[in-house]
């Protein structure tokens, strides 16, 4: 089953990009959907942040397109290509707070830098974003003040301080206890849903994603393994897609590391 292209608001077609040797894709094709809830799931070191790079246009592709509500990302001048990032909101993996600001100033940074708006507008603005997140009491402290779980809420009332058309998420739920999980499952989902957002989460955090999720790419070794509703991901036919989401320690991913001789050549060879 394919997602409803009809308002993609992302679009990758034949998606090829590489480090030297060492190919990160070849040729992907992912559809990202106007308001929807999308996740990009897949075992570490399959290049699921450098994807969030290539759509923001950090990296360029080797070869295909990568399209944001119908424009050529990598075809934009830097100052166009800055304007069209004004549109995407990125929720870093770290939080990447700003840790000589205040929970507030931090929030009011995107608006300084990027708007006109007066101060007291801003005010305004921030304080209704950190309450959006349930941190407007936090807005006098500082990050080493604050939880991991609360730093990474701010850094979401940050990501959406300009109102983007959507929003990147690098693995939101690493190193989050359960509470602190269940606080940021619940504001992805709420969040999106009351702000008419778009949302993007690369994670390998399979049943807290899959719960809020609308639709799942799964990509390993450059391609795209499956994709679908998570009903259709739990019921896929991928003997990989299975490993990976049932946390299987052998399989199509081997335990053992692949050497140029078996156990009893090494072992006799030390004999010798």
């Amino acid at each position: 089953m394919n997602p409803d292209t009809s308002d993609t608001l992302v679009r990758v077609r034949s998606l090829r990009f590489a480090f030297g040797p060492r190919v990160i894709y070849d040729g992907i094709d992912i559809d990202i959907v106007r308001g929807k809830v999308t996740a990009i799931l897949g075992p570490s070191g399959t290049g699921k942040t450098t994807l969030l790079r290539l759509i923001g246009g950090q990296w360029k592709p080797s070869s295909g397109s990568i399209e944001f509500d119908g424009i050529n990302v990598h075809a934009q001048s830097r100052s166009e290509l800055f304007e069209l990032r004004k549109r995407m909101g990125l929720l870093f993996q770290s939080g990447a707070l700003l840790t000589d600001l205040t929970v507030f100033e931090n929030v009011a940074f995107p608006l300084r830098e990027h708007t006109k708006l007066p101060e007291s507008m801003i005010r305004d603005l921030v304080l209704m974003k950190l309450e959006a997140v349930g941190l407007r009491g936090a807005a006098a402290l500082y990050p080493e003040q604050i939880s991991g779980g609360m730093a990474r809420r701010v850094a979401l009332a940050r990501a959406i301080a300009l109102e983007p058309d959507m929003i990147m998420y690098d693995e939101p739920f690493t190193g989050q206890d359960p509470i602190s999980m269940g606080v940021l499952v619940r504001l992805i989902r709420g969040l999106n849903q009351a702000l008419g957002l778009t949302s993007v989460i690369v994670t390998h955090d399979v049943e807290d994603v899959l719960k809020i999720a609308d639709y799942v790419y799964v990509i390993s070794g450059g391609k795209v393994l499956d994709h679908g509703t998570p009903d259709e991901i739990r019921n896929s036919k991928s003997a990989l897609v299975s490993q990976f989401l049932n946390g299987e320690a052998d399989g199509p991913v081997s335990f053992h590391y692949k050497a140029a001789t078996t156990y009893e050549q090494d072992l006799m060879a030390g004999r010798a």
